[in-house]
């Protein structure tokens, strides 16, 4: 499960994420990345944390499928926030694709889109 702290859940993180990040698409899913951004809402002066979002619509299937998805995405997410800088915003978009799509399946595509947010990967 991803921590609570690394959870993306405002109406405007997202909005900043989606507007003003760099986006790499895949044939399952599309991840919206906003490298480095301060948080308005965050005290102190400590980086704040990576936040991750997820988006999964009524295309990708029913409410049970939609949920599978977030949950795989979220586990996957878990153990790839350490690789982003901090203060990141992420956002990975489901595509219908996915409903169908197995849990290694959504590893790969997400590993790429993130290596190719970060500047591992041409285009």
């Amino acid at each position: 499960m991803l921590p609570t702290e690394n959870r993306l859940r405002r109406r405007e993180d997202f909005a900043t994420a989606v507007r003003r990040g760099r986006r790499a698409g895949r044939p399952l899913l599309v991840v919206h990345l906003r490298s480095g951004a301060t948080d308005p809402h965050a005290p102190g002066e400590s980086a704040p944390p990576t936040r991750a979002g997820f988006v999964v619509s009524k295309a990708v299937g029913g409410a049970v499928v939609r949920n599978k998805v977030k949950r795989r995405l979220r586990h996957l997410m878990r153990d790839r926030v350490a690789q982003l800088p901090p203060g990141s915003l992420v956002v990975v978009r489901a595509l219908p694709a996915a409903g169908d799509a197995d849990h290694a399946q959504l590893a790969r595509d997400l590993d790429a889109a993130l290596q190719r947010l970060l500047g591992g990967g041409a285009r």
